[in-house]
């Protein structure tokens, strides 16, 4: 044995996890940086921070039947409470972020227990830097609370499978499963594939045959048990509020006599419409061709950017995409175990985008539980490299496809630092923490309806209802009471006889005033009235509607008799 050579590697080995050690504080510290700032993400403003706001306001949880995510699970919504109560609305950001790190630690103990130390730290910092993350590690949303009670919940199903006499791991996974339901909706799809898996592990790894399918049917049932009922409180709730355990999904199946119509906020009620979901919207809306649309789960690594429906609204790593076939090349001597594992992460990954796919408009957010399994498999797929460069040059080949294996994840890195860095240029967190930057200066950069809402707060009596028009239903930094009206826009106008008959039925809801995103209410007005109903618009404004204040097309207005 040549004990210098290996006294050299260990030191190498010693110096690359230094190397990247170092390197995973500085990610973590930029991402805290970039999280010390006023939230202004739309879903935080939406739903994740405003609900929480409301129940705070209100003292207690209670149904708001004019927003439908409100009838969302809210596990992590509900941990955005305490900071909320203590005025603060930074600390939910760090919260989140929170999450990307408990699942990075499971990636590190897995991978450092599969291969060694080195790719388990490149591993962590890999997947802690891939674009999305970092976008979702900056923002009090609830998708990375998903990402880890996913992962979690095939994590300790893969060590049950591995030593089956330890159920406590089958209980920890139907637990999580559980978790990642009451985290969102999203986490069904884990659910249900964790639910099939375990019989199918089990029965993989028994060597009893002769109990086989009952001992099967026995821990499947067990995981069905323990994920509903840990996710039971907000079926419950929402069964008791609509009678339906899972509202607003499957409204149809649970409230059949609705004829496919579901409530929305003022009484009105809004159709749903059958479609065939993605492939309606990138054919009919994006224009997509079926080549185009038969290529969505290459694309989705290659073509995301933020804020871009159409490019999935997000950015995941092209890395995801090539390295993970390397994990699947044939090696020597292989412990048949670890390639079940493989297969599971990669079975794991395909099911839940197919479903994702079939289900919903594809955005980067709503696969999310597949990327720590992706990362894995693409630390293995480097990991081979050197192996199958040796095996074309068996001179040096090992020590080459060493080099090249670091050149590979120095650029898959690289293009995530990238992102990085164009993250500190669109948030510019350091004029804000600086002073340079009011808090109200900071939001007003990004939300341009924040001038009017500070109008409202410092103007108008405590007791005044805002009706807001057209304003993405962005209603956390709103002090006033406040419902969304674009859903009864059309009813209203359209059905209306006169502009006093729209009056009377907005004081019937007690609104006082009216916040309107001037452009769209005009687009939405040309689109979609009459010209009989166009001429009610504006006899309401000119007679019923003050101006009171304006500024960035957003205007507010006082009610006549308030």
């Amino acid at each position: 044995m040549d004990f210098g050579h290996e006294i050299t590697s260990k030191r190498r080995a010693r110096w690359l996890e230094m190397l990247i050690s170092a390197l995973i504080l500085i990610l973590v510290v930029c991402i805290i940086i970039l999280c010390l700032v006023p939230p202004v993400s739309r879903d935080a403003l939406v739903h994740h921070l405003a609900i929480p706001k409301l129940y705070l306001k209100h003292g207690g949880m209670y149904e708001i039947p004019f927003m439908p995510f409100s009838y969302y699970p809210m596990n992590l919504d509900l941990l955005y409470l305490i900071p909320l109560y203590f005025g603060n609305d930074i600390v939910p950001k760090v919260i989140h972020f929170a999450f990307a790190l408990l699942t990075a630690l499971l990636i590190f103990r897995y991978v450092n227990k599969r291969l060694s130390p080195v790719y388990a730290l490149f591993g962590v910092l890999f997947f802690l830097s891939i674009p999305v993350i970092i976008r979702l590690s900056i923002t009090a949303y609830v998708d990375l609370g998903l990402i880890f009670f996913s992962f979690a919940a095939l994590y300790f199903l893969m060590e049950w499978a591995e030593r089956p006499s330890k159920k406590i791991y089958l209980v920890l996974s139907a637990a999580m499963s559980g978790l990642a339901m009451g985290t969102k909706y999203n986490g069904l799809l884990t659910f249900l594939l964790m639910a099939l898996f375990a019989p199918f592990l089990y029965s993989r790894v028994t060597p009893n045959r002769r109990i086989l399918f009952l001992k099967s049917a026995t821990h499947g049932l067990s995981f069905i048990f323990i994920g509903l009922l840990v996710f039971s409180p907000w079926m419950a709730r929402n069964y008791a509020w609509k009678q339906n355990p899972l509202y607003p999904q499957f409204e149809c199946f649970f409230n059949p006599l609705k004829n496919g119509k579901t409530e929305n906020g003022g009484g009105q009620t809004l159709s749903i419409r059958p479609g065939l979901g993605v492939f309606v919207i990138r054919e009919g809306i994006y224009h997509e061709s079926g080549w185009e649309i038969a290529l969505l789960p290459v694309r989705v690594f290659l073509e995301g950017q933020d804020g871009s429906p159409k490019q999935f609204d997000g950015k995941l790593s092209p890395f995801l995409l090539f390295l993970p076939i390397l994990a699947f090349w044939p090696m020597r001597d292989e412990d048949h175990h670890l390639i079940r594992e493989r297969r599971i992460l990669l079975l794991f990954s395909m099911l839940f985008f197919a479903f994702a796919l079939f289900t919903s408009d594809l955005r980067i957010r709503y696969i999310g539980p597949i990327i720590p399994s992706l990362v894995i498999l693409s630390v293995f797929g480097l990991s081979r490299i050197p192996h199958l460069v040796s095996r074309v040059r068996r001179h040096d080949g090992y020590a080459i496809g060493a080099v090249f294996s670091i050149l590979v994840a120095v650029v898959a890195l690289g293009f995530n630092a990238k992102y990085l860095y164009a993250q500190f240029q669109y948030v510019a967190p350091l004029s804000y923490l600086r002073g340079q930057v009011s808090r109200e200066e900071y939001i007003s950069r990004y939300r341009p309806e924040q001038h009017a809402l500070r109008y409202i707060n410092h103007n108008l009596p405590p007791d005044a209802r805002i009706l807001f028009l057209f304003l993405g239903n962005r209603g956390y930094y709103c002090e006033r009471d406040y419902v969304f009206g674009e859903g009864m826009l059309g009813r209203m106008f359209g059905g209306a006889r006169n502009a006093e008959e729209v009056l009377s039925k907005l004081q019937s809801q007690r609104i006082t005033h009216l916040l309107v995103n001037n452009y769209f209410l005009q687009r939405w007005a040309q689109n979609n009235l009459s010209d009989g109903a166009k001429r009610i618009l504006n006899e309401f404004f000119e007679k019923y509607a003050m101006l009171c204040y304006s500024k960035k097309g957003f205007s507010v207005l006082k009610l006549a008799g308030n």
